[in-house]
């Protein structure tokens, strides 16, 4: 399976705890960043498989710095990301319903972009600078006797490694649980609504240099409606993804609305 994957999210708004904090609490006041990923899944068989991922990132950062520490300073960037690699087991049962994956991510992506007075923050780079260990699992299964509905669930863990110049990321890990109906067909496409949550909780940022263990780590939860068209080979998907709770360590931006467009070709 060859899939593009278009995110983009705006941070554009300062959260403190549970709640928005004034603007001129934090001085970076804008992160919009748009993902796209190139991915290609090859399955050896029906127990093995592999993955990766290459996402080219661009970014727009507006900050307060510049040379007298409080202009407005905004930059705007676009890099390779940090490249996914990950192994694929899916032989626990004959009809691949449960899943493991393991893997790396590998430091491809920059971590030291800045301009002339050093307004661009560690954890505001594209590349965290950091070998990360992930870890993953998977699991779909149907509601009821009639199998009208299925559900599914899945969970990462991304452990950094291996870091560079002083800054470790802090641990992530993130978590779905949804539901789905089988749709409808429409000629030869196949359409499903698609109901999920999404939680995420990492930890502060550290180490002797660039970390902001005062101003980083977070936990949250994403209720994200989504679509799913299958046009065989072809299948599309989008959703949206809202914020219903979110609680940031210090100041630190949020975006009120995160989306995403995917589109895969089966071979």
């Amino acid at each position: 399976m060859l899939y593009f994957s278009d995110d983009f999210q705006d941070q554009n708004h300062n959260w403190s705890g549970t709640a928005q904090a004034p603007a001129g609490s934090n001085p970076d006041k804008e992160i919009s960043t748009g993902f796209f990923t190139t991915g290609l899944q090859y399955l050896f068989n029906r127990s093995w498989g592999a993955q990766i991922e290459i996402p080219e990132v661009s970014r727009y950062f507006r900050t307060t710095g510049g040379a007298s520490g409080d202009d407005s300073v905004s930059l705007r960037w676009s890099q390779l990301g940090d490249i996914r690699l990950q192994g694929i087991y899916t032989g626990f049962s004959p009809d691949l319903s449960s899943g493991l994956t393991l893997g790396f991510k590998l430091p491809s992506g920059s971590h030291t972009h800045n301009d002339a007075y050093g307004d661009v923050d560690r954890d505001t780079e594209i590349g965290t600078g950091s070998t990360d260990l992930l870890l993953g699992a998977f699991h779909r299964g149907d509601l009821g006797s009639d199998s009208h509905w299925q559900w599914f669930a899945q969970a990462n863990l991304d452990q950094p490694l291996l870091f560079r110049d002083g800054y470790r990321p802090g641990l992530e890990v993130d978590g779905a649980i949804g539901i789905h109906p089988d749709g409808w067909t429409v000629g030869s496409a196949s359409i499903t609504p698609i109901a999920q949550a999404i939680g995420s909780d990492r930890a502060r940022d550290s180490g002797p240099q660039a970390a902001n263990p005062v101003a980083s780590g977070y936990q949250r939860v994403l209720l994200s409606p989504g679509i799913e068209i299958n046009l065989h080979p072809v299948h599309l998907y989008a959703d949206v993804e809202r914020p219903v709770y979110q609680h940031m360590t210090g100041n630190q931006l949020v975006a009120p609305v995160l989306f995403k467009l995917s589109t895969s070709v089966r071979f």
